[in-house]
């Protein structure tokens, strides 16, 4: 038995290097400098957004410090400048900015197809709060450009989850196909008490199979790309047989955030890196 478990230790040994050989490191951002995000990676959103959400999100609350890309969200009020009586869009029907907070994508500076993301924060989780770490595709409205959730957390009837999904369209415009896992916030606190003080580790597995994504190396959901097709308004194709682009953000409120808790300001969402590997040739 001795000897048995020896060479079965020998082999595992040797086959660690081509292990390690079989991702290659091919995109990164380590937020190592302090001041503003690299320019010409990042953009970010402006204004009212989506989801009825309560922040206004501006460039102004994305630093980097310490070796983190910090995103706060602040309670701050001033006059909404897009507020317009009697207007349509429930963005400009506010009068007020209550609360600010942003969004990063890498929109038209990089996106990858196919490959390995992992993604390593530290999350707010006090009431209202609602970051994220996901994906899209270009040249489709959305959902059928296609839509990939690393990470939301947000509460659902009151109740604290994390969640993993993939959404894609169908033949109505801006309705979306949603594989959706939802974990109660419990099944890792459980093991972990102090969970929301330490750094986790998002990743995605995505090639031309299925879409798998992970926390902390627990596989949290898994999509068959055999399932993801679009529907009329996608023209039946496929969107994660193509780039997606990159977004992290912190959202308060709106349709999924529910209540906020006001004495939890400022909120920080900090990220660690963020890192895309290949599989090596």
């Amino acid at each position: 038995m001795k000897k048995n478990v020896t060479i079965l230790g020998m082999l595992l040994w040797a086959a660690m290097p081509l292990m390690a050989q079989d991702w290659k490191l091919v995109w990164s951002d380590e937020f190592n400098k302090d001041g503003r995000p690299d320019s010409t990676v990042w953009n970010y959103e402006q204004g009212f957004v989506r989801n009825h959400e309560d922040q206004w999100y501006q460039s102004q609350n994305a630093y980097q410090q310490n070796g983190l890309l910090i995103i706060e969200a602040r309670r701050e009020q001033r006059p909404n400048p897009t507020y317009r009586e009697h207007a349509h869009y429930w963005g400009q029907q506010r009068k007020t900015i209550d609360y600010t907070s942003a969004c990063l994508t890498t929109q038209g500076k990089y996106s990858f197809l196919y490959g390995r993301l992992e993604v390593r924060a530290r999350i707010p989780v006090a009431g209202g709060s609602w970051p994220a770490i996901w994906t899209l595709g270009s040249g489709m409205e959305w959902p059928s450009c296609g839509e990939i959730d690393l990470m939301e957390f947000y509460r659902i009837n009151g109740v604290p989850h994390i969640l993993a999904n993939v959404a894609w369209g169908n033949d109505q415009h801006y309705q979306a196909v949603w594989n959706s896992k939802k974990t109660k916030f419990t099944h890792f606190i459980e093991r972990d008490p102090n969970w929301e003080q330490h750094f986790h580790t998002w990743r995605m597995d995505w090639d031309e199979t299925a879409i798998r994504l992970y926390l902390d190396d627990e596989l949290l959901n898994e999509v068959p790309l055999a399932s993801t097709v679009n529907g009329s308004i996608g023209r039946h194709q496929n969107p994660f047989n193509s780039p997606q682009y990159l977004l992290l953000n912190l959202a308060l409120g709106g349709d999924n955030g529910g209540t906020i808790d006001n004495a939890a300001f400022p909120m920080r969402y900090e990220i660690d890196y963020v890192r895309v590997y290949q599989r090596a040739k």
